[in-house]
């Protein structure tokens, strides 16, 4: 394989940024090339709701330019990766902006999720502190960035993901609810102030913020203030002493945009966002027992190109799926699930997954996906016994876990929604929205999980190492020497069905 030029754009809130790099072939990468135009999507989009339409023939003449420098770079289109963020989330024309940028350009727009924004920081993140930081893997953290459209936040144990959240806190926003309010000097420190203390809230309900010992604030303003009041920690990341954080906000606090871009060299842009930027950081910051602020020297576009060179790595694979599994067993916890049976239940899974190779034919990714539901499978008793499925299916449509997008949330709650009960039909909206080939999967997933769940019916983890043979249309499971299976039996008989029908044969416990 050899080494290939790719590269990564991002249009966001307050601005349109380039990265050019070598994707090696021995694996990793080298970035060769930065650029970064300003434009005011962010406050088009949160003042009236969409892009207008200066600003989207500004942003067409930043990515022509860019297209030509690309061309000088002779980078194919099949290697430019172009990415819209919280601004582009919101518009409510952003199908028409995308269209135009594909026409007008040929450039092919994605716009990302707020929780996949959250899973390439923590991609950077992960790369930028590697071992050099070893608080970071042995205590809790925080990983927060502000953008001009939302918050990004990651709670993490131990270096597991704890949980991940988009929040609908920007320093346009801020900007906008600030003028909204009355004229005095303090109203936005008030209102921020505010706004971290109910955030604080409910993140500490998650993991207590007095116990996170690292603090990691990502994104240009956190750069700034470890150029002028920081040391390095590697190549790629800084630190920053508590006391210098705070006393670098203190001194900032009263400065008007003006006094910003003077005393700091900056951009008068620059200078809107990061006056309230730093406070939050700081108001967060304060919550928090972590003596030393981490800054990394990286962006979501690094994220993407370490998610671009994944496929080459297969232990930050495995790591990137502990992190869902870690994310998903804290949403559990949050429901008051029977954490011994779901886990039980997963290993089962796993094993009849393993097992099942040849008949279901479903990737890697796939059987991460079916682990997650099957630890998932049962929150919906929190909410009521009866019918917890049904419920267990809304709680996880409508949560967020790290690294898994919505469309993926929607197939694993379909797989939690058919873990008992009926199989699909096609009065069902949920399922039959989903694409043909993600029906197929959670058919597959849901045979799979029923059986794992029949297997533990009394939530005793009786039935533990497993082994599957296959004898023409039956499917024999060997449960070792575990005594009386008649518990197990009728679950098989209630809940195998679905199976039977989706791999042609019937399970049997002999």
């Amino acid at each position: 394989m050899e080494n290939r030029l790719v590269a990564v754009l991002e249009i966001g809130s307050t601005g349109i940024r380039l990265l050019v790099a070598e994707i090696l072939s021995g694996g990793g990468w080298r970035v060769l090339d930065r650029a970064e135009k300003p434009v005011a999507l962010g406050r088009d989009v949160f003042t009236s709701g969409g892009v207008s339409r200066k600003s989207l023939l500004e942003c067409l003449l930043v990515l022509k330019n860019y297209r030509e420098l690309l061309g000088g770079w002779g980078i194919r289109d099949g290697d430019i990766h172009i990415i819209g963020t919280s601004a582009l989330r919101a518009a409510r024309n952003r199908d028409v902006f995308a269209d135009r940028v594909r026409r007008e350009t040929g450039f092919q727009l994605s716009i990302v999720e707020g929780i996949e924004e959250n899973r390439l920081m923590y991609l950077a993140v992960r790369f930028a502190i590697k071992r050099d930081f070893s608080l970071f893997w042995r205590g809790n953290s925080m990983i927060i960035e502000i953008g001009g459209g939302s918050t990004e936040i990651m709670l993490l144990r131990r270096g597991q993901m704890v949980a991940a959240h988009s929040l609908a806190l920007g320093t346009i926003l801020i900007d906008q609810q600030s003028r909204a309010g009355p004229a005095s000097g303090h109203f936005q420190e008030r209102y921020l102030n505010e706004n971290v203390r109910i955030t604080a809230g409910f993140l500490s309900a998650e993991l207590d913020l007095a116990r996170i010992r690292t603090f990691v604030v990502a994104g240009s303003d956190a750069r700034l203030v470890s150029e002028l009041a920081g040391s390095e920690l590697n190549e790629n990341c800084r630190v920053i002493d508590r006391e210098s954080f705070i006393a670098f906000a203190d001194r900032i606090q009263d400065y008007t945009v003006e006094e910003c871009v003077r005393s700091l060299n900056i951009s008068f842009a620059h200078a809107e966002g990061m006056l309230p930027s730093i406070q939050i950081y700081r108001f967060f910051l304060e919550q928090t027992d972590a003596a030393r602020v981490v800054v990394p020297l990286v962006s979501i576009r690094e994220g993407f190109l370490i998610d671009l060179a994944l496929g080459v790595d297969s232990e930050l694979q495995e790591d990137f799926y502990s992190q869902i599994i870690a994310s998903a067993e804290n949403l559990g916890r949050r429901y008051l699930y029977d954490a011994a049976h779901s886990r039980h239940v997963a290993d089962l899974c796993l094993i009849l997954f393993d097992s099942l190779g040849r008949e279901h034919g479903m990737s890697r990714r796939e059987r991460m996906m079916l682990e997650t539901a099957a630890i998932l499978h049962d929150v919906g008793t929190y909410i009521r016994g009866s019918g917890h499925h049904l419920h267990g299916q809304y709680i996880v449509a409508n949560s967020e876990i790290f690294g898994l997008r919505s469309d993926e949330l929607a197939l694993i709650s379909n797989v939690i929604r058919y873990h008992r009960g009926e199989p699909p039909s096609q009065a069902e909206v949920a399922y039959i929205s989903l694409q043909r080939e993600d029906r197929i999967l959670v058919l597959k997933m849901a045979s799979i999980l029923r059986v794992a769940d029949a297997l533990d019916r009394g939530h005793t983890q009786r039935v533990k190492g497993i082994r599957l043979e296959r004898k023409g249309e039956l499917m024999l499971i060997h449960t070792g020497d575990v005594q009386d299976l008649s518990l197990e039996r009728m679950g098989i008989e209630q809940k195998a069905d679905m199976f039977q029908d989706v791999f042609g044969c019937k399970v049997i416990l002999p």
